[in-house]
């Protein structure tokens, strides 16, 4: 089994954390893990692309081959075209939020954009940061994205929830709850 994650976003949209979470959930159910450093700027309104790589085995290297991923999980939609690529055209999927996060003065028209993702056969696209904002924390569309692809990968809701509570636990039980519930409402987006 293997299972190749590219994370991709610009910097402050929780891209790192989530990575994290996917990471140590997978490793909590025995899975290998390899990730690559996270390339692009880090800082707010940068380019962050990460790849996290799951699997039985060791995998061979921490960077995913172009055209094998199994999925894209996106925090803003031009940065998910920009990764396609990298998507297994039979069975890879793309989960991406919505809402563009226009950081450069060329940003495409956000309806040209969003009629590309639409056109892919295999896509969840979701108003993350709306759903965040319903489940009482703006800032956790990362989690609700987390969320709505829990069950396309080969890890248990309950190991995700586990690792999201360890990874915030350090700023506080109403952040560790917030992000919960945030994940818990992009599960229920996507049943």
């Amino acid at each position: 089994m293997k299972y190749d994650i590219v994370l991709c976003g610009v910097g402050g949209q929780g891209g790192i954390s989530v990575s994290v979470v996917i990471a140590r959930a997978a490793m909590a159910e025995g899975l290998r893990v390899k990730q690559s450093e996270v390339h692009g700027m880090s800082q707010r309104g940068g380019e962050v692309l990460a790849h996290l790589r799951l699997s039985d085995k060791e995998p061979a290297s921490p960077t995913i081959p172009l055209g094998s991923a199994s999925l894209i999980l996106s925090f803003e939609p031009l940065e998910a075209l920009r990764y396609l690529p990298w998507l297994n055209a039979e069975k890879g999927v793309v989960v991406s939020a919505t809402t563009p996060l226009k950081n450069m003065g060329t940003y495409p028209e956000t309806e040209k954009v969003m009629s590309e993702l639409s056109a892919l056969p295999n896509k969840i696209l979701l108003d993350a940061d709306a759903i965040a904002r319903e489940a009482g924390n703006a800032k956790a569309g990362n989690m609700v994205l987390v969320g709505a692809a829990a069950k396309l990968m080969p890890i248990k809701p309950e190991s995700i929830e586990k690792a999201i509570r360890e990874l915030f636990a350090r700023k506080g039980e109403q952040v560790v709850e917030a992000n919960l519930k945030a994940f818990e409402y992009g599960r229920k987006a996507n049943s």
